[in-house]
């Protein structure tokens, strides 16, 4: 697996989600196509509390004592416990964003690790370093992917009855 290219990926999604985020009306942050969906304010503020409360912290949880208990995490619960969609758009970009670099500062100056030690989860089994690593960009992805459905929802909600098939979306 190519460590060094994960995280330079890592970077260049922090510029994708800048661009996904920006600039949006307060409706269109905080719209959701169904009561049980998450908005794009939700997005941006579950990639934040991930980004410094789940990959970063178990990665280096993993490299430095891989025995060591895990700290709890609750990215659904956190939804509505962490008032996501009442927060700053702007402010919850800018957090993200910041958090984001403090990552990349420390993964490039991770100094010969060693992305095989393992977390053994109680359910999951072991955990690697480099599963963990995968998984962050694999997280990035299908975040940028549910961003992108949620600008089309809400551009079709704004411009119907305007059909945009035309558009080759399915």
């Amino acid at each position: 697996m190519k460590h060094r290219q994960i995280i330079a990926q890592l970077g260049i999604d922090a510029d994708l989600f800048a661009q996904l985020f920006r600039n949006l009306s307060k409706g269109q942050a905080r719209w959701k196509p169904a009561a049980d969906r998450w908005s794009l304010l939700e997005v941006i503020n579950h990639l934040f509390d991930e980004e410094r409360e789940d990959f970063r912290k178990r990665i280096a949880l993993v490299l430095d004592d891989p025995g060591a208990p895990w700290p709890p995490i609750d990215p659904e619960g956190w939804v509505t416990a962490r008032g996501y969609n009442e927060k700053n758009l702007d402010a919850s970009l800018g957090n993200f964003l910041s958090e984001r670099q403090h990552s990349l500062a420390w993964l490039e100056g991770l100094n010969a690790p060693n992305w095989q030690a393992a977390h053994h989860h109680p359910k999951m089994g072991p955990l690697s370093a480099e599963l963990l690593l995968a998984n962050w960009l694999a997280h990035d992805l299908f975040h940028i992917r549910q961003a992108t459905d949620l600008h089309f929802a809400y551009l079709t909600r704004q411009v119907a009855p305007v059909p945009l098939n035309y558009s080759g979306w399915n």
